[in-house]
């Protein structure tokens, strides 16, 4: 019998750094909003009972006149997040249910993340309780005090942290019960707050295509990465709207 599975996707964030006049979650990426590429995935998967999406609550009249009807379809529940993501990840896990095993937190803005990354994260955080996907950093890092380079960080052993991240249900609620101990200002992600319990993290190695929009111009990077990936064949005969079901 496989675990159960809960996501919860976080798009409550303010992006100010994307600019426009609409958040980078609902911008369109070749033809589907950013956050339901996400959805879309994790819908696909038999072992996920739950969907949780956090949205800001300026944005709930916006979600549920242009998507309520497929996210409804689709079995997501939607709330309202907070002012950071721990808060919005927070709030997710108190509406997971009773009997969910597993908890993947996910970030709204990285669509070009695959079907094939969230099994093996999955499956990972099965096997160690928690598990992230993570890229080796290939770029040279420098260490910078007021616009002068103080040192060349060794990169060696350097990895960029990805989501889904995913762990089992108990411990993530536990990490996030033992957040009040620790200092927000420095909590970046999920897996910090389980390696601040002293429990070991895995990674799943990937590469960087799942990448997190941030400005707009990873919009066209998105577009090309997606374009880049093999389409998969419907199952059955497809019909004249096959590309147009979101």
């Amino acid at each position: 019998m496989s675990a159960k599975v809960a996501a919860i996707i976080c798009a409550a964030g303010a992006g100010s750094r994307f600019g426009g006049k609409r958040k980078k979650v609902f911008v369109d990426v070749s033809g589907r909003a950013v956050f339901l590429r996400s959805v879309e995935l994790f819908s696909q998967r038999d072992d996920v009972k739950q969907i949780l999406l956090g949205i800001s609550a300026e944005d709930q009249e916006l979600v549920n006149v242009k998507w309520g009807p497929n996210l409804k379809f689709f079995s997501v529940s939607i709330f309202i997040g907070g002012a950071e993501r721990f808060d919005t990840v927070q709030k997710g896990l108190e509406l997971v249910k009773d009997d969910i095993d597993i908890v993947a937190v996910h970030d709204a803005c990285r669509c070009c993340v695959t079907a094939e990354l969230i099994e093996q994260v999955i499956s990972a955080a099965a096997k160690s309780k928690a598990a992230i996907p993570a890229s080796a950093v290939t770029a040279t890092l420098k260490e910078v005090k007021d616009n002068l380079i103080t040192k060349t960080v060794d990169r060696s052993s350097l990895y960029e942290a990805q989501t889904p991240q995913v762990f089992a249900a108990s411990l993530l609620k536990k990490a996030y019960a033992n957040l009040k101990n620790l200092d927000k200002s420095t909590i970046s992600d999920d897996a910090q707050l389980v390696e601040a319990l002293g429990q070991n993290v895995a990674i799943v190695e990937t590469d960087a295509s799942n990448i997190k929009i941030t400005r707009q111009s990873d919009i066209a990077v998105a577009e090309a990465i997606l374009k880049s990936r093999p389409k998969k064949l419907p199952e059955g005969p497809a019909g004249p709207y096959i590309e147009a079901q979101w």
